[in-house]
């Protein structure tokens, strides 16, 4: 069997990686048509399906994850090589694609991107905000941002913040009108603004703790919220109900009196936020500059 193209894998992982013909050819600079010859050649040489294609989604294979999980780490090393080669002594140059969730924007995505592209004009930067658990290194990614207990141990962890707390927050007039809950369980009997797990699809179960005792509660209410984590406080913060939040996304409302922090002894805390990556990866000159930077310029304290 011959070699194939490698412009043919080249076409077939991003496919892979942005789950769209559409998408792959915008970033491959190619037409839609080309990315599938490419890829329907490719299945063809290699005798097997790679993709498995919808009229809404595309997706891997079994086969076509043992390969993008086979051949990305080396595709992105060659890639990394050709863009090395034009750069001036001294000067780094590649392509850094990193995975975060939206509440870690702020303490590290914004205060360390900027700094980093001024100090390295020739590494492009590609963020992908999203909350669910993403598997980095068969997505595609040279690094991730999560909370430590998210990540695998056999990734190289490097901690970025301090540790912070999820806190249970309500409007004056909620708690007015229906009290104040005194113990975990009394959460069962509020009117709890909730929120679907990115993972399961199922309402998140908020977790408390003190000393060496943990809560998980199957908490319910009236309102589910997906994918916007400001419409919780805002929701709560017009008195709709309890919520469950990353203290430092309600620290203003707090502040001014307009949320309040109740069974705050039960506040669960948790090690912070830490970039990540496999112990390969390290190799690469973007991410180990952008480790520094990262180090340097994150917001420690939340």
């Amino acid at each position: 069997m011959h070699t194939p193209p490698f412009s043919h894998l080249h076409a077939f992982l991003a496919v892979a990686r942005l789950r769209s013909f559409t998408a792959a050819a915008r970033e491959l600079g190619v037409s839609r048509s080309a990315v599938s010859q490419a890829i329907r050649q490719l299945e063809e040489q290699l005798r097997v399906v790679l993709l498995s294609r919808t009229t809404r989604s595309v997706s891997p294979t079994d086969a076509g994850k043992r390969l993008v999980e086979a051949a990305g780490p080396g595709l992105s090393q060659v890639l990394a090589a050709l863009a090395t080669a034009s750069a001036e002594p001294g000067e780094v140059v590649g392509r850094l694609r990193l995975s975060a969730p939206r509440m870690a924007v702020p303490f590290v995505i914004t205060p360390v991107v900027p700094t980093f592209r001024l100090r390295h004009p020739r590494v492009e930067v590609d963020v992908v905000v999203e909350d669910r658990f993403v598997d980095i290194v068969a997505e595609g990614y040279d690094a991730g941002v999560r909370l430590s207990e998210a990540i695998e141990r056999d990734m190289v962890q490097v901690r970025l913040t301090e540790a912070f707390r999820f806190v249970v927050v309500g409007a004056p007039s909620y708690l007015e009108r229906y009290g104040e809950p005194q113990k975990p369980e009394d959460l069962l009997r509020h009117e709890c603004i909730t929120f679907r797990s990115q993972t399961t699809g199922t309402p998140y179960a908020w977790e408390l703790e003190r000393g060496r005792k943990t809560w998980r509660l199957p908490v319910r209410g009236g309102v589910v919220v997906s994918g916007d984590g400001g419409a919780l406080v805002s929701l709560a913060e017009a008195g709709a109900g309890l919520t469950y939040a990353f203290e430092a996304d309600v620290k203003e409302q707090v502040r001014t009196g307009r949320l309040k922090i109740v069974l705050e002894s039960y506040a669960p805390e948790v090690p912070g936020f830490f970039l990540y990556f496999p112990s390969r990866a390290q190799r690469s000159g973007p991410l180990r500059l952008f480790v520094e930077a990262a180090r340097e310029l994150a917001v420690k304290a939340l």
